[in-house]
């Protein structure tokens, strides 16, 4: 097979490939290698596009005609993120003429980054679900095992201890519902509603459902901006979901400047959605959240105090499940706030 054949064959691969002779000198690439280790690598020893012992021992051994087993490598491709890669390495006996005369090794390059983002992101959930789960669990048993003996006859104590695990029950029930829901949220992600949804009338329905929560905290809720009919393409019962939770952590969370205020607004165009689009703020006036917490508060099981919202019924899930669902409707979600002056949780969804 000539050179230009091979070259032709690589090219056709969707994994970078790099075929090394026996001189240890890089003889072939094909596209993906030129995305990866740059174009100017043909007749150089590998040594000096890729310098890892790992490597260089199972080129030396896949010479000598043995096949190693894959290596993992971190790669920084210039320009780009650091990648994790699973390299195979397959030795390749001499031909009767052409480039591969001689024994050489074709060692192909496998980017398992996203897998292994994917397991990493499985090992935290697991960890996390089973320490959330554990906390009011060892609760539960703890009173069960106190009201079988010495609480047995104590009616002052027996009302106190099922008082709490009503309460630790609650906040599992909590837990699970919403890891329930974040699980059907995440399944139907690339799905878009198809519903027309009166926008206007959903953040109606969550302000009169939350008004009694908000009196029982002493904060006053406004709604104020656009009043009249606000068409979007939505699920009505997850755009309620979205603002109920977001009214609600605002409620809980940012009430101790007295007031929580939905304010709606309508955008002429909006450049990132190419269009028309409505804007919803829930804004409080409470002490705000520290800059460094922002870009993780979205993260599942992130908490930006974790006894508060522990304490308050909280999931740590809320945020995760609203970028979710404000994802499915193509929206945009951002969080804006200083510490000490409060926080804007901003919802902005395409009109129809």
């Amino acid at each position: 097979m000539s050179q230009g054949a091979i070259g032709q064959v690589l090219d056709a691969l969707p994994s970078a490939v790099l075929l090394i002779g026996r001189d240890e000198r890089i003889a072939q690439g094909n596209v993906a290698a030129n995305r990866l280790f740059g174009t100017q690598f043909l007749g150089r020893p590998y040594v000096t596009v890729l310098r890892q012992p790992g490597f260089g021992a199972a080129v030396s051994a896949a010479l000598r005609g043995a096949r190693p087993d894959p290596v993992r490598l971190r790669l920084h491709p210039t320009g780009q993120a650091e990648t994790i890669t699973l390299v195979h390495f397959s030795p390749l006996p001499p031909a009767p003429e052409g480039p591969l005369s001689t024994n050489s090794v074709l060692a192909s390059f496998e980017d398992i980054t996203a897998l292994e983002t994917a397991e990493a992101m499985r090992r935290d959930f697991v960890a996390n679900v089973s320490h959330e789960l554990r906390t009011p669990l060892t609760a539960l048993m703890g009173f069960i095992e106190t009201l079988r003996s010495s609480a047995r006859d104590d009616a002052a104590a027996r009302d106190r201890f099922l008082s709490i695990m009503e309460r630790e029950a609650a906040r599992m029930n909590r837990l699970v519902g919403d890891l329930l829901s974040l699980s059907r949220v995440e399944g139907e992600e690339r799905m878009r509603p198809t519903t027309k949804v009166d926008l206007a009338l959903v953040l109606k329905g969550v302000t009169q459902t939350l008004e009694p929560v908000a009196e029982a905290a002493q904060v006053k809720l406004i709604s104020e901006g656009e009043t009249g009919a606000l068409p979007v393409q939505g699920d009505p019962d997850q755009l309620t979901q979205v603002f109920s939770n977001l009214v609600e952590n605002a409620i809980k969370y940012g009430g101790q400047g007295g007031e929580v205020r939905l304010r709606v607004s309508a955008i002429a165009h909006e450049p990132v959605l190419r269009g028309k689009a409505y804007r919803v703020d829930v804004i409080d006036r409470g002490e705000g959240i520290d800059e460094q917490h922002l870009p993780r508060i979205t993260e599942r099981f992130y908490r930006v105090d974790t006894h508060r919202s522990r304490e308050k019924g909280g999931t740590g899930l809320g945020l995760a499940i609203v970028k979710h669902i404000v994802a499915r409707h193509r929206g945009r979600f951002r969080v804006d706030s200083k510490k000490g002056e409060g926080s804007c949780f901003t919802v902005i969804l395409p009109a129809v």
